[in-house]
């Protein structure tokens, strides 16, 4: 039976063979990345077939125990979001089952049981962290069919049919190609109530599904002490951005009406609040990016018809304001050629992954003799000479972020601070991705990457240590910089 939808094949893959079962109770919607109910091609397709075979749509968010990393503060953030989407669902015609795991290996069977039952299980196709392999895993045991939406980026990241090594390449790619997609963007509400008007609506699941895997109490886990008898990392608390597509959208409003206008000069400004401070919820799957780029272009009044001639560049294509084009090079350009990375080459977060210029500059400078050498625990613990570095380190350990200059500057000392380029790689990707609220990300591997070479030039003159790499250091930052109030926000004693 041929599924008519409205989202591009070009975004939907299926990961088994099974076949449709046109006499299961309901289509299930098995959200584990685009963990929202706006602008999700998924749910978009979920909800397609689910009207076309007159079936009740079940939305299925989870949270488990066992994943790297996993603490109080990644917890509390998907949870805030499972709380929004609860709230989003109580007036539309699906049922939401939010399900969080208590201790490792309760929700075991639990996808597999809702499986039984179903004509169809969609998830959500995300190139990065665990996701690939559990899909791998699940759909060779799932006894239905198991199809992953993928619904990242304003591009399909199957229509991108090579690994790009350079932004200036990507850019030029996308100015070509993005345009025609952006023709087939995610409806912002799939579930309004014209959508789903027609669609037979499944009250509550069966009793042996709801005693075995109890629905989560989300406002308990929410309140204080509410995750503590969940064995995760308690010691690294809640940063400091809220989690959910509420949360999100007034970040994006207040982005767009307070620091759009001077973006391309504050967001480089350690002591300025200049960043969207988006990325979490983009990484949490809690915002999407045709939102974005959707709300960014309404502001600057943009229409198709102001695209210019694609030119590789980073202003002068979109045919908005200078602040504008910047920050759509971040989002267009930057964002999404970590995730081409990702999708097209399995060993992205390995050392070998590095471009062969970096590779080889950085094992003939293994062996060079560093100024100092701080191992993981001194690192972790902003336990370095330099004021400048420990700052960022406590913002990343503190708040779950660190401001987008000063990201940059962190993993070049780690490199500089680091016993060989392999070391410093490990503690890159363990700070990041233990603390950082948008770590385990494409983008959070392309900027740990970038600063060992991926998607840079060589770079002269050659120097100890780094070779050809791009090199940076807080004295010259401090010199390019303003950065009292930031030292002063995250000094010992603040």
């Amino acid at each position: 039976m041929e599924i008519e939808t409205t989202v591009p094949q070009l975004r939907i893959r299926a990961t088994n063979e099974r076949q449709l079962q046109l006499d299961g109770q309901w289509v299930l919607y098995w959200m584990t990345a685009f963990r929202r109910v706006q602008y999700n091609f998924a749910l978009q397709y979920a909800r397609d077939v689910a009207k076309q075979l007159d079936r009740p749509l079940v939305i299925l968010e989870a949270l488990r125990v066992r994943y790297q990393w996993a603490s109080d503060r990644f917890h509390r953030f998907v949870i805030e979001g499972m709380r929004d989407n609860a709230a989003a669902c109580r007036s539309l015609d699906v049922l939401y089952y939010p399900y969080v795991e208590p201790q490792p290996g309760a929700g075991a069977g639990l996808v597999r049981r809702l499986a039984e039952e179903a004509c169809l299980v969609v998830t959500d196709d995300y190139p990065c962290f665990f996701h690939p392999q559990m899909i791998r895993v699940v759909s060779r045991s799932l006894p239905a069919r198991l199809e992953a939406v993928e619904s990242n980026c304003l591009m399909p990241l199957a229509a991108e049919e090579r690994t790009f090594t350079v932004a200036h390449s990507y850019r030029r790619f996308m100015q070509k190609t993005l345009p025609q997609h952006l023709e087939y963007t995610p409806e912002p509400n799939p579930l309004d109530g014209r959508s789903t008007r027609s669609m037979p609506v499944c009250k509550r699941l069966p009793n042996d599904i709801t005693q075995a895997w109890p629905a989560a109490d989300l406002g308990a886990l929410l309140s204080p002490g509410g995750l503590s008898a969940i064995p995760i990392d308690h010691g690294v608390g809640a940063g400091a951005v809220e989690g959910g597509c509420r949360a999100a959208e007034k970040l994006l409003a207040h982005f767009i009406t307070r620091r759009l206008g001077s973006y391309d000069h504050d967001r480089n400004e350690p002591d300025e609040f200049g960043s969207s401070e988006l990325s979490p919820h983009l990484h949490f799957g809690h915002i999407s990016a045709h939102d974005v780029f959707d709300r960014v272009m309404q502001a600057e009044k943009w229409h198709p018809g102001k695209l210019l001639k694609p030119n590789g560049k980073v202003n002068g294509f979109w045919g908005v304001g200078e602040n504008a084009e910047a920050f759509l090079d971040q989002l267009c350009t930057w964002r999404e050629i970590g995730f081409n990375m990702c999708w097209r080459q399995s060993n992205f977060d390995r050392f070998e992954s590095l471009p062969e210029w970096a590779l080889e500059t950085l094992q003939e400078h293994a062996q060079d003799e560093r100024p100092q050498l701080y191992s993981l625990d001194e690192f972790e613990n902003a336990q370095t000479h330099d004021e400048i570095w420990n700052a960022a380190q406590r913002q990343l350990v503190c708040e779950g972020r660190i401001h987008n200059y000063m990201r940059m500057l962190w993993g070049k000392k780690i490199l500089h601070w680091s016993r060989s380029p392999r070391e410093a790689l490990a503690i890159m990707l363990e700070l990041n991705n233990k603390y950082g609220l948008d770590g385990r990300d494409p983008n959070s591997y392309s900027g740990i990457f970038w600063v060992l070479g991926r998607y840079d030039r060589a770079w002269g003159p050659e120097r100890e240590i780094f070779g050809k790499v791009r090199y940076m250091t807080s004295e010259n930052t401090a010199k390019k910089h303003k950065l009292k109030k930031y030292l002063k926000r995250y000094s010992v004693e603040s």
